[in-house]
């Protein structure tokens, strides 16, 4: 699976200016099955997206339709989930 790290470069008002498209975008890739989890930084400097283990071209591409391209920049991690809670046991091995 991948943590995504977004961190905001622009102020708020450019940031709230995109924010419906950006759930929208959320929303889309949430119904497809990439995205697991996703929210706000606290404080609100960025967010954290959780996706699913898929082709890392395939991730770099959804990414890049994303609204707060304009506004963020990005950090994508792999994880190799070894351990879980019993209710996150699926997320072993990905």
């Amino acid at each position: 699976m991948y943590i995504v790290s977004l961190t905001y470069t622009r102020p708020m008002d450019e940031v709230d200016a995109v924010l419906d498209a950006h759930l929208a975008w959320l929303d889309k890739y949430f119904a497809a099955g990439v995205f697991i989890a996703a929210g706000r930084k606290d404080p609100r400097t960025g967010g954290v997206i959780i996706a699913n283990d898929i082709d890392r071209e395939r991730l770099n591409t959804v990414l890049l339709e994303d609204a707060f391209q304009a506004v963020a920049d990005y950090e994508v991690t792999r994880v190799n989930v070894t351990r879980a809670a019993d209710e996150f046991s699926a997320l072993v091995g990905s």
